[in-house]
């Protein structure tokens, strides 16, 4: 899965928008934006890490009831 593919999937698994993803992991918005374009390409540890801590901490979106199972997802919205 190229970088493109990959950020936009993780992020999505989240549930979150663009902002409020960049937000929460305090990468900058024109960077997740670049790597989402692919103008740039994110480093494959970076990717690893974002998802290993995505699983992890319960970021996943779950269908039954289209909310986010982890709670601290909450304090990062607008």
């Amino acid at each position: 899965m190229d970088c493109k593919t990959k950020v936009k999937a993780l992020r999505e698994m989240t549930g979150m928008n663009r902002k409020d993803f960049c937000k929460y992991f305090d990468i900058p918005y024109r960077t997740v934006t670049e790597w989402e374009l692919d103008n740039r390409h994110a480093p494959s540890y970076v990717l690893r890490l974002l998802e290993y801590y995505i699983r992890n901490e319960g970021l996943i979106q779950t269908p039954e009831n289209n909310n986010v199972t982890g709670d601290r997802r909450k304090e990062f919205q607008t």
